[in-house]
């Protein structure tokens, strides 16, 4: 009689170093993208020898964090939802800065750097709830009208990319970043700067809340 053979789980020390990579190259690429395996090595407190033993290149370390990190994003933000177009585009904009606040440099490499297709691809939902939301507001002409609503949404996208970009090279305290995001991408669906405000500062869903 044969016994079929099972596939064995990961030992769980193996599972453990691969979590500890990924986490050391989320800390350690957040600080400086260009930096080595070795670098992420030692700050996981691992040899750039037992990295082999998970990825094969540091691009297949790269490719598996920004996979990660862009799958949480995408599951994140599939739950929001209001029946104010606006109100749902500012909540977009502010649980996304939420979300990769803490990693802005690696977020801006996941959406600008060579993997940029991939993120893409994995962020597909929240283009979707974008373009809705813009879709909705100029049907009840809350939003802009004299720009195709495609357009329109990846002129928002990337307004919060710059937002991104901006807190990246020059710090922006995550409650400020959180504020300006929402004011940019308000801004840039036809609300002015004092109209914007005023809207963020009168709906209780887009209060900064502080989760530290």
């Amino acid at each position: 009689m044969t016994i079929p053979t099972s596939v064995r789980a990961p030992r769980r020390d193996a599972a453990e170093n691969r979590e500890a990579l990924l986490a050391a190259a989320r800390v350690v690429l957040n600080r400086d993208p260009s930096s080595s395996l070795e670098t992420i090595a030692a700050e996981a407190g691992l040899s750039r020898r037992s990295v082999y033993g998970h990825f094969a290149t540091r691009d297949d370390l790269l490719r598996e964090l920004v996979t990660v990190g862009a799958r949480r994003v995408a599951t994140a933000l599939s739950t929001i939802s209001h029946p104010d177009p606006l109100t749902r585009l500012a909540l977009i904009a502010s649980h996304l800065w939420r979300e990769v606040e803490s990693v802005r440099m690696m977020a801006v490499l996941a959406v600008r750097g060579p993997l940029a297709k991939n993120t893409a691809s994995l962020l597909s939902p929240i283009r979707v709830s974008v373009r809705e939301a813009i879709h909705d507001g100029q049907a009840d002409g809350s939003m802009r009208t004299d720009l195709d609503p495609a357009l329109l949404a990846r002129l928002v996208e990337d307004t919060a990319l710059l937002v991104l970009e901006e807190s990246a090279e020059h710090p922006l305290a995550a409650r400020d970043g959180h504020r300006l995001t929402m004011l940019m991408v308000l801004g840039c669906v036809g609300l002015g700067w004092t109209a914007a405000g005023t809207f963020i500062d009168d709906t209780p869903e887009l209060q900064w809340k502080d989760h530290s």
